[in-house]
């Protein structure tokens, strides 16, 4: 038994020893032993990236979160600059420049909006005035301008414009311009005198500024602003509130002061041909306009609203107005009672 047991005890202890050094080996081994590829731990990411030089300027970075709202933004700004489909139309329609893209009002309301309830009676109105405007009105400005020389023409647009003089004075009055009313009444002694009784116009020679005003536009600066369409017949676009204010005008018309029936309606009457033969050169686009309707009524509000904002900030620029073309209230022959 005691030649047995001394085997056995030397085998126990080799296997202690063994169970004691195999750790050690698998954690740290031997020089030149090769390590299984599933063994080797993947390298950190933060390895790979090269070291800065803290000494050099560092470029910002932009702020990508913003990025996909400054492109609506800028685009809208870009838009905000070109004019409206309505600035063109009335640029073609009524010969004057367009107006300000930006149809807002000093408090920030928009002032472009089309205000048109009565438009079934408006397209049924316009249907008619159309249909006087190329049965008659059309026919005859065609023909003054066939047979009237233009510096005649000329000569008959600078009469009419001055006889609106002491509407225009008499409405920036009540605008409060009272600056305004003084260079109107410039003009209109100089070309009533120097230009013969307004067939000339030395005062835009002189550079004295020329205005329209009418009292329309002056219940627009009292206040009176979101005025619905209304188109008239025989007299085209107008709103409610140029309508009424049709009733300041009409005292104020020099026109109407010719006690002469014949002669006022002779007057009257080539003022009418005269204001049509303007628009002639944009009857091909009208006719072609999908709805001339439309084109019409948004383009007159748009140049309507322009002028009344900018009146009430008192900063209208006199060369912006250009000839106005709207049929004008010493146009209408209507008889003087009482004379």
């Amino acid at each position: 038994m005691n030649v047995l047991r001394f085997p056995l005890l030397v085998a126990v202890s080799l296997l202690a020893a063994c169970a004691s050094q195999g750790p050690r080996n698998a954690a740290t081994p031997s020089p030149g032993t090769p390590v299984p590829a599933q063994a080797a731990a993947p390298a950190p990411i933060a390895d790979t990236v090269p070291p800065v030089d803290t000494s050099a300027p560092v470029a910002p970075v932009a702020d990508t979160s913003t990025a996909p709202a400054a492109a609506p933004q800028a685009t809208a700004e870009a838009g905000a600059s070109a004019p409206t489909q309505a600035e063109d139309d009335f640029a073609a329609l009524y010969g004057g420049p367009a107006p300000s893209a930006d149809a807002t009002d000093a408090t920030g309301g928009n002032t472009a909006a089309t205000y048109d309830p009565w438009e079934r009676y408006n397209r049924k109105m316009h249907r008619f005035n159309l249909a006087i405007d190329r049965g008659i009105a059309r026919p005859l400005a065609t023909a003054y301008v066939n047979v009237t020389p233009q510096p005649v023409r000329l000569g008959v647009s600078n009469f009419f414009e001055n006889l609106r003089s002491p509407l225009t004075m008499v409405n920036q009055l009540l605008q409060g311009h009272p600056v305004f009313a003084l260079q109107t009444l410039g003009r209109f002694v100089m070309n009533s005198t120097l230009g013969i009784g307004g067939l000339m116009d030395p005062a835009s020679a002189a550079k004295v500024p020329r205005r329209t005003e009418d009292f329309g536009q002056t219940l627009g600066v009292w206040g009176w602003q979101n005025s619905r369409y209304f188109e008239l017949p025989l007299f085209g676009p107008r709103t409610v509130r140029d309508t009424f204010g049709l009733a300041g005008d009409v005292p104020l018309s020099p026109l109407r002061q010719v006690d002469d029936s014949a002669v006022r309606f002779g007057l009257q009457g080539l003022q009418l041909v005269n204001t049509r033969s303007q628009l002639l050169a944009v009857d091909a686009l009208r006719d072609q306009a999908v709805d001339e309707y439309a084109l019409t009524r948004d383009a007159w509000l748009q140049r309507r609203n322009y002028m009344i904002q900018s009146d009430r900030r008192g900063n209208r620029d006199a060369q912006d107005d250009g000839r106005d073309t709207t049929v004008p209230v010493d146009a209408m022959p209507i008889p003087n009672f009482g004379n």
